[in-house]
């Protein structure tokens, strides 16, 4: 299915009417038959529509669409002919998302507030991503219906077969933009922009609950490459892919999760938006053949990662010659601009300010999420913190287990399961890394509100329950060492942690005691494969104050994600499922609470790190940890400040 849009024109105001404006060098040396075409991109804006943090209560200049959006207006008027983009993950992903899905939800002509924000802007198309799904595909839709723009997908469908169809498509796979450009001269001419769009085939693993049965899923490089020769033959000048999908130089395989380089590889695709790993390109986080992160091209063509939450604007530069009664592409840049910078002294300084019209878009949502968020649910004796997470038994991981654990226990009593043992998984979901330095939960000792309790569990997972052996158990848990870098021993300020390992995936499981032998390399890679079959890092593994029998099953409670599939966890992978419960993790944080009226969740010491005499390891936290120090010593963890790191964090050091 394609659709022909003519609603409006994008030639960009003349330079005249606005002001002196320095225009990009394209639109200024642009001669007769040629057209400069800026392509203007957001991704992963998971709902922060203002520059606001609702978990921590407090305005934040690093983040949202009302800052970006200042960028846009200015960045448009620097070139000839423009057209704005979203690379999906736009409608979750903070608690004006969970308020808006769970709260208010969307009756039929309700405008999403991310979308009203986005219409204020003018988009020409947008695609989907991977959490575009988490509170189902009727709610999806109902967002949609929403946007002045069409919303693409050319890999996600009815399940219909193994490949889908045009016909079992969820949504047109692309759109054929007919536009007018001005090119150097100031003539007007058309030309037909196709835009594409892609998303991880793992959502049938991450949302299996609301997916499985109903729709399917085909590789990105596989629907590129039956899509692009149909945009062609039907008149694309030129073909510019949105691909929810990272960037990876790992051998191909189909139905890979970052395969944005490889579908810059397909014959006729011009142009590549990039999302999904909440990093930037053009910049320093991708290497390996194909990839220029200095000139921003993946397989020589220009391509865009724009960061996260609106941080980042992403722009793709292309000359466009006119040839015969289409156009190609000339020349090409990619870059992406900032809305905050981080200074010397760890501050942040913003570069931009609000853009009034998303403001004012959003004002209603904004105000009622702040009074969801501010709603009280008990209170905390003990200060909830993730600043070391990471390393040492942690409480704000503690009470996410707690309640878990209660959930399940209670929910499996008169059933075949009863009476075996409940343990209980759970990751740390801010911890700095790619976040930045204040990215940790950071809850007071005293009231909890729901804005706390989202800040512990950042996603709207649903709770389940696996039926896992003990030998599964060890292997989850090397599976999580991952974290780790491998230490020599009797060496000193070695780095801990694996920079490329997502917290997420560093579980904990509660209710065995184990230590982790930094020594050993690691058994499993970042992406789950054993690599090292004769590694064990998981040391002194007991249940019950005695080894842990390999043969013996056990209950784990975790999350949706994890109990199907994601992370690639030994024992999780959709097939040893015996529970679903019909709330999220969330939710069941704050009914614990609200049972207990009063928590304490003391992180009770169940891991640790396997002596190594001699040696020493740093690792990066916020430079709010320290007012805690003392608290993680008392816990016996040798722990020591060690100056400052790096992007506004903090260093510290652990006696092993």
């Amino acid at each position: 299915m394609t659709r022909r849009l003519t609603r409006r024109a994008f030639l960009a105001s003349s330079t005249a009417a606005t002001g002196f404006v320095l225009l990009h060098p394209f639109s200024a040396r642009a001669q007769t038959g040629q057209a400069h075409l800026r392509i203007l991109t957001t991704t992963d804006l998971h709902c922060h529509a203002q520059a606001y943090d609702y978990y921590g209560d407090r305005p934040n200049d690093t983040l949202g669409l009302s800052r970006t959006a200042s960028i846009i207006e200015e960045i448009r008027a620097e070139a000839t002919n423009t057209l704005l983009v979203d690379n999906g993950d736009y409608f979750q992903g903070n608690p004006m998302g969970d308020w808006m899905a769970y709260e208010h939800g969307m009756n039929e002509g309700d405008i999403h507030p991310i979308i009203a924000a986005m219409n204020t802007l003018g988009y020409d198309c947008g695609t989907l991503g991977n959490h575009e799904f988490n509170y189902g595909v009727e709610f999806m839709d109902r967002v949609n219906a929403g946007a002045n723009f069409p919303v693409v997908s050319a890999n996600f469908g009815a399940s219909l077969g193994a490949t889908p169809t045009e016909d079992s498509l969820h949504l047109p796979p692309y759109v054929i933009l007919d536009r007018m450009v001005r090119d150097g001269d100031g003539t007007e001419m058309p030309i037909r922009v196709g835009i594409i769009g892609f998303l991880p085939p793992q959502i049938l693993q991450w949302d299996r609950a609301h997916l499985e049965g109903a729709y399917n899923v085909r590789g990105i490089v596989e629907a590129a490459e039956a899509w692009v020769p149909r945009m062609k033959e039907e008149g694309a000048d030129i073909i510019v892919a949105l691909s929810h999908s990272g960037i990876s130089a790992s051998e191909y395989e189909p139905m890979m999760e970052n395969a944005s380089l490889y579908l810059a590889g397909v014959d006729g695709i011009d142009a590549v938006v990039t999302g999904h790993q909440h990093l930037v390109f053009p910049g320093s986080n991708h290497e390996g053949e194909g990839i220029d992160a200095t000139a921003g091209t993946l397989m020589g063509k220009p391509a865009v990662m724009a960061g996260f939450w609106g941080s980042h604007l992403g722009i793709i530069d292309l000359m466009l010659a006119r040839d015969g009664d289409g156009w190609t592409v000339a020349n090409a840049e990619s870059s992406v601009r900032p809305i905050s910078q981080r200074n010397e002294d760890r501050s942040i300084s913003a570069l931009v300010g609000d853009y009034a019209p998303v403001v004012d878009a959003t004002a209603e949502a904004h105000a009622s999420t702040l009074e969801y968020v501010r709603a009280e649910v008990g209170q905390t004796e003990v200060p909830l913190y993730s600043y070391f997470a990471l390393v040492a038994d942690d409480p704000s991981v503690q009470i996410v287990s707690d309640a878990q654990k209660w959930y399940v226990t209670d929910i499996l009593r008169g059933t075949e399961h009863e009476g075996l043992p409940v343990l209980s998984a759970a990751a740390p979901f801010k911890a700095g890394g790619r976040g930045g330095a204040e990215y940790y939960t950071d809850v007071p000792a005293g009231p909890v509100a729901i804005k706390n309790v989202a800040d512990l569990y950042l996603y709207p997972n649903t709770l389940m329950a696996v039926r896992i052996t003990g030998a599964q158990v060890r292997e989850w848990l090397e599976r999580s060492a991952g974290m780790f870098n491998q230490i020599t021993a009797g060496q000193t300020d070695q780095v801990l942690l694996n920079p490329d390992f997502p917290s997420y995936n560093f579980d904990v499981i509660d209710g065995v005691t184990y230590q982790i032998d930094l020594t050993q390399p690691s058994r499993y890679d970042n992406d789950g494969n054993v690599v090292a079959p004769d590694a064990h890092r998981i040391v002194d593994l007991q249940f019950n104050g005695a080894p842990i029998d390999e043969a013996a099953e056990f209950i784990v409670a975790t999350n949706n994600y994890r109990a199907g599939g994601g992370g690639h966890f030994p024992g999780a992978d959709g097939s040893t499922i015996i529970f679903r419960a019909p709330d999220t993790n969330r939710d069941i944080i704050v009914r614990y609470i609200v049972q207990n009226g009063t928590i304490s969740p003391a992180a009770d010491g169940n891991w640790g790190f396997a002596p190594a005499p001699g040696t020493t390891v740093l690792f990066e936290t916020g430079p709010a940890a320290e007012q805690y120090l003392g608290e993680v010593r008392a816990r016996g963890v040798l722990m020591e400040a060690a100056g400052p790191g790096e992007n506004g964090f903090a260093l510290y050091r652990i006696a092993l």
